[in-house]
């Protein structure tokens, strides 16, 4: 289970400290694990943080939100609720964020690091400002990124492509998830909250799905992928063979209209008979 102090926590859950703060004094959020002065949280406290600023922009007050945590709490052991608050918040992948400096990522982009891409990879959560130098959430993005501009393409180009993933893939996401959302609601809270051992039961059918739909988008993406790769192939060798064909076409006439001249030529020159007479008379 990963672990944070405080100011990443308040980061990675779009918070500030003295929220975090106000929401523990408020009881609405559990205290640390303590290590020496250094409060630790753990993946349910960043779940239940999401949770509350969620409930807080549909306007719901601060005592609702109580209301909420004590009903929830009642129906069920302590130890289940964070069980599942943990499924629901666990990261989905196990890469880890790196940093980068604004030197660094000169070397990587030569000559396409400009304001205009730096404040979109911000805005695209590519890139996170951390004093003098940027968090990376995902290196793996930023090498691929780095590969495509390095084959030729235009980093403009390259956060493009991220900002259509982003949206597209953010959209298939949240379907999949409320449409097992209310499966799961619907299976094991028909009163509209989950009680006692369905807590647990949920966040054991929570954490199998997981994976599950991680396998399911690859299996569909490489498919997907094939399939289009194919058809953009079969359109470029296409174009090829037309413009042959054209040039095979433009190579013909051009050849016949040579000849047809050369014939002409031919036709109209005088025989050395007839250049003998001529000289004759």
């Amino acid at each position: 289970m990963a672990e944070y102090r405080i100011d990443e926590l308040a980061r990675l859950a779009g918070t500030t400290v003295r929220n975090v703060r106000v929401y523990q004094d408020r009881g609405l959020l559990s205290p640390p694990r303590r290590e020496g002065r250094v409060g630790i949280y753990t993946e349910a406290h960043l779940a239940r943080l999401r949770l509350i600023g969620q409930l807080l922009k549909r306007g719901y007050t601060f005592a609702n939100i109580s209301e909420l945590v004590t009903v929830w709490e009642r129906g069920g052991d302590l130890n289940d609720i964070l069980g599942f608050e943990s499924a629901v918040g666990d990261p989905w992948s196990d890469e880890i964020a790196g940093y980068i400096t604004m030197g660094e990522l000169r070397e990587m982009f030569p000559g396409q690091v400009s304001a205009p891409n730096i404040t979109r990879s911000l805005r695209l959560g590519l890139l996170e400002r951390e004093g003098l130098r940027f968090r990376v959430p995902s290196p793996r993005l930023l090498n691929a990124g780095a590969e495509l501009v390095a084959a030729g393409m235009e980093l403009s180009t390259v956060l493009d492509i991220s900002e259509r993933l982003k949206e597209r893939v953010g959209a298939l996401a949240g379907e999949l998830v409320r449409t097992v959302a209310d499966h799961i609601l619907a299976e094991h809270a028909p009163e509209g909250i989950l009680r006692g051992e369905e807590i647990a039961e949920t966040a054991v059918l929570v954490r199998r799905l997981r994976p599950l739909a991680q396998t399911a988008v690859d299996a569909l993406l490489a498919d997907a992928m094939a399939r289009h790769l194919h058809e953009v192939l079969g359109e470029h060798f296409a174009e090829v063979l037309e413009h042959i064909n054209e040039r095979k076409g433009a190579a013909a006439v051009g050849g016949a209209e040579t000849d047809a001249a050369a014939a002409d030529g031919a036709a109209t020159e005088p025989t050395d008979g007839e250049s003998a007479a001529s000289a004759a008379g």
